[in-house]
């Protein structure tokens, strides 16, 4: 059964490729593909999007204008929108965005692709009479979990300090009454206050259905502006690397996972053979893992990716490095498989791990497409670690249980041809 298991790899190795590259859409059931990927602005183009504020009779302050363009760019970072420009025109009191299409967008309609920021709106909990109690800058988080009681939709919400000591008196003074919630003067909710809450958690209940409070918890999460915000005017952008760029990248990216496997195969024989499925499992990992969150691609993003399977391939070639040494040293196959990858690990770890760190740095600090660029290249160090070692291991000690490759040939070492 042992000789199998690479047969058993493969197939799972070529089915997750196959998912990756056309997704699966089975009635609710949603896979992404590759086709599905969400590309930056610099490959597939977007909407550029001036917005200026609504009923502000004076100018907004610049201080108003930064905090603005800060809650923008949390919006977009919550809907994993990494390849945008967000800068505000402090002369003319105006806030410019530039950020990619979806990608289900067909007719590429500037105004439908604006819509996807939420409402660029002030969000405040008011009283039966319609006087502001508390800001929607005073909610630190707000998602949808489930009521043990019943397994009903619920809506969380997480205030800060300030708000938390408002929301606590609020609902003192308005015990069994509405305390509503409003995106400008629009009504998006209006909860009954059943006790007095404190501690700054809280609740809404009643919900008709999970969508209902998904779209409430986004509502919230937006936070609150400073002032209502209008689009002035809106246009598209074309892709800034020019049109067919992608189709290009793509065929570039193929070629070039041919050759590796080639000289893989050509020198290193079996091993280089096993390295090929590697690389493939960890380019479909990554691809799903940028499809199914709809984490926008940008060109920094695909360097992330080349940059950590090039170092897939570099940890394979020092293991199969480190097992030809064992073979001629006179070890027998298992064991010099099981020392090759135990001599190897230390390398390809040292490599792997400071790799990660300045990714994860990368993602703490930087912004737009560099977040892009660590992410790919967080989730490709870290796959090296489960596709270069753990999976082509097993792979490789399978084939070693099959008398027919036990020939040293199969490795690369020619001393002899004989079987181990």
């Amino acid at each position: 059964m042992r000789k199998y298991v690479c047969v058993i790899i493969m197939l799972l190795i070529v089915s997750i490729t196959l998912i990756a590259v056309f997704g699966i859409h089975i009635g609710d059931f949603n896979i992404r593909g590759a086709k599905e990927i969400r590309f930056g602005i610099d490959i597939r183009g977007g909407v550029e999007a001036v917005y200026e504020p609504k009923d502000l009779d004076r100018k907004p302050t610049d201080q108003e204008l930064e905090n603005a363009r800060i809650i923008i760019e949390s919006r977009l970072d919550a809907k994993n929108i990494l390849d945008r420009e967000v800068t505000t025109d402090k002369i003319n009191g105006q806030i410019l965005i530039r950020f990619p299409w979806k990608t289900d967008e067909a007719e590429f309609n500037p105004q439908a692709a604006i819509a996807e920021l939420g409402e660029t709106a002030r969000l405040t909990f008011r009283d039966p009479n319609g006087n502001v109690l508390i800001e929607g800058k005073n909610v630190k988080e707000s998602k949808v979990e489930y009521d043990p009681r019943d397994n009903s939709p619920i809506v969380t919400l997480l205030f800060d300090a300030e708000g938390a000591k408002l929301f606590a008196e609020a609902t003192e003074k308005f015990k069994g009454q509405k305390i509503s919630i409003y995106m400008d003067d629009t009504l998006i909710s209006d909860p009954i206050v059943n006790d007095v809450i404190t501690g700054g958690s809280a609740y809404i209940s009643n919900l008709d259905s999970k969508e209902e409070a998904i779209e409430l918890s986004e509502k919230i999460n937006s936070g609150s502006l400073p002032f209502s915000l209008m689009s002035k005017n809106h246009s598209t952008i074309s892709p800034t690397v020019g049109e067919g760029a992608l189709d290009i990248m793509v065929r570039a990216g193929i070629l070039v996972y041919i050759l590796v496997c080639i000289f893989m195969i050509l020198y290193y024989k079996l091993m280089g053979f096993v390295a090929c499925f590697g690389i493939l499992l960890q380019l479909a990992i990554q691809l799903l893992m940028l499809s199914m969150p709809q984490i926008t691609l940008t060109l920094p993003g695909i360097a992330g990716m080349v940059l950590s399977l090039g170092m897939g391939v570099d940890a394979n070639i020092i293991i199969s490095e480190r097992i030809r040494e064992e073979l001629k040293s006179g070890k027998s196959l298992g064991a010099s498989i099981d020392t090759g990858y135990h001599r190897a690990f230390s390398a390809v770890f040292d490599g792997n791990i400071t790799s990660m760190i300045v990714a994860i740095i990368l993602m703490i600090f930087g912004s737009g497409a560099m977040i892009s660029f660590g992410y790919t290249l967080l989730i490709g160090t870290g796959l090296n670690f489960i596709c270069g070692v753990t999976v082509s291991k097993h792979m490789l000690k399978s084939f070693s249980f099959s008398k027919f490759f036990r020939n040293k040939a199969f490795y690369g070492v020619k001393e002899g041809g004989a079987r181990l």
